[in-house]
């Protein structure tokens, strides 16, 4: 039996009709915002959207449906989906310099997802969103960065982390409220 966290009743399976409509959502939403980015000059790196959309799926989904959701996106990706930020997908973007942002997202969203706790609460979920997820984020992106480019670690930090810094911590904030919202909907169906 698994607790679900948005609703506290235990579910004798895993993949019942509701959670598989979830976590189809979810991918739905994280195909449609990584539509919305910009690059910047000076990283391989796009400011997208999709980060907003991860943050509510780890938010809303329990940790399980978290991991699965976000890596069947991931996976959709690899195998050739145009669905990755900048309207790309396969392999390629994988190895490449982002990649790393691309293999960390089901294991920073499984993170996200398990301190956020069962009670509904916007800083609680703003907590988790800024202080664990932006971070360990920016962890897999700056390992690939480095490798894949050959740069140091302030090389990697200017075109990895750096830039993206403020918009990561509005993003986050951004994904708490819609978090809090559709918790709570969910909550009084």
């Amino acid at each position: 039996m698994q607790t679900d966290m948005t609703t506290g009743k235990k579910q004798a399976q895993l993949f019942t009709v509701q959670n598989m409509v979830k976590i189809a959502l979810c991918i739905a939403f994280c195909c449609v915002s990584a539509f919305i980015s910009f690059p910047l000059p000076f990283t391989p790196g796009l400011v997208t959207a999709l980060t907003i959309a991860l943050t509510v799926t780890a938010l809303v989904l329990p940790p399980q449906l978290t991991f699965i959701a976000v890596a069947a996106y991931v996976l959709l990706g690899a195998v050739g989906l145009p669905i990755f930020p900048g309207g790309v997908g396969g392999l390629g973007r994988l190895f490449g310099p982002t990649g790393g942002f691309y293999i960390g997202w089901p294991f920073v969203c499984l993170v996200e997802s398990l301190l956020k706790g069962s009670k509904v609460s916007f800083r609680r979920y703003a907590l988790v969103a800024v202080v664990a997820g932006v971070p360990l984020t920016y962890v897999g992106g700056l390992i690939s960065m480095m490798y894949v480019m050959h740069v140091d670690l302030i090389q990697g930090m200017a075109m990895a982390v750096f830039p993206f810094i403020p918009g990561d911590i509005m993003k986050a904030l951004l994904a708490a409220v819609i978090a809090e919202r559709v918790n709570r909907m969910l909550a009084n169906r």
